[in-house]
């Protein structure tokens, strides 16, 4: 009987360290697939053909955009020239004090920032909009990867840096999807998170590790809280990325200043659920924006609405009444 029993445990533990070695090894691939610069992302492909500017996938500078004034600019980075607009408010000049930085999400590009720039000009911040690392303009990180905000902070660092140095005496962070990981990152590791006064997000990805949790659980895997981990240790043996360093909850829920955050409901890439989660946990003043919306379509599912709190929102962080 002791045998069958010690038989049947031995059996149970090899069952067991076949299914993790296999699911984690799967897992791990899949990781490599979804966040490998040049595969498909969330805001790259399959968007509708943009009829305005504030649609996912317009091409055009500021001025052909929006009919803004603006400056291209350069700013320097660890991996080199990362081209940026540099956005005039609209009334005064580069003289002002709180300078607003937009930063897109994975596969995006600086358009993506139209939707919340007209705000930002309306607060009379001077405004940037980023380009970062692995970007269609910009140097390839050395990795290969995405890496959501666990490199890409630095770049988001350089553009402080630059703004500081035109001027800025505080910024106001503005993330969309992957951005507010990068965002995120920044406020927990930059020497220049102390000069943040405001940040704002839309469908935000804070936590890496839950969006791909719930996209194992949507396909179908078996057990994916328990292959999730794995994978991404396994990920991280092969590629050198702890891409389960990239749950930034508790640094937004622990910021002093004011937050912004819009998500939807709906959002079939990064659920909700974490963003409410921060939303909770948060002492400071905090404006939540709630929709039916999927990902990074909550101003297009009302822009009343979005125009009115975001705005709003802009012109206290930017110390206007």
């Amino acid at each position: 009987m002791k045998r069958v029993v010690v038989g049947s445990l031995l059996s149970l533990l090899l069952a067991a360290g076949i299914f993790l070695g296999y699911g984690g090894w799967h897992t791990a691939t899949t990781l490599e697939g979804v966040l490998r610069v040049g595969g498909s992302t969330a805001q790259g492909d399959g968007w509708p053909a943009p009829e305005t500017p504030f649609d996912i996938g317009f091409k055009g500078n500021p001025a052909v955009a929006l009919d803004f004034a603006y400056e291209d600019v350069v700013i320097e980075s660890e991996l080199g020239p990362l081209p940026a607009w540099l956005v005039l408010p609209e009334h005064g000049g580069l003289h002002e004090t709180t300078w607003g930085i937009i930063v897109h999400g994975i596969g995006g590009r600086r358009e993506n920032g139209y939707r919340f720039l007209p705000h930002f000009r309306a607060a009379d911040m001077p405004t940037l909009l980023v380009s970062y690392r692995n970007d269609e303009d910009a140097p390839r990180d050395p990795s290969g990867f995405y890496a959501f905000g666990l490199t890409e902070w630095r770049d988001l660092e350089a553009a402080a840096d630059y703004a500081l140095g035109r001027g800025a005496t505080s910024l106001v962070l503005l993330g969309e999807s992957m951005g507010g990981g990068i965002v995120g990152q920044f406020m927990r590791r930059s020497g220049r998170a102390e000069r943040v006064s405001g940040l704002a997000f839309d469908a935000p990805a804070f936590d890496f590790p839950a969006v791909l949790v719930s996209q194992m659980e949507k396909a179908g895997a078996p057990l994916p809280k328990v292959l999730a981990p794995v994978g991404m240790r396994l990920f991280a043996l092969r590629n050198g990325l702890a891409i389960a360093g990239t749950d930034v909850t508790e640094t937004i829920s622990e910021f002093s200043g004011p937050v912004f955050v819009s998500h939807g409901s709906a959002d079939r890439i990064v659920p909700a659920a974490g963003t409410e989660a921060m939303v909770k946990r948060r002492t400071g003043a905090t404006e939540y924006l709630r929709t039916d919306a999927d990902h990074i379509l909550s101003w297009k599912s009302g822009p009343a609405a979005y125009d009115a709190a975001l705005g709003a929102f802009l012109k206290q962080a930017a110390g206007q009444r």
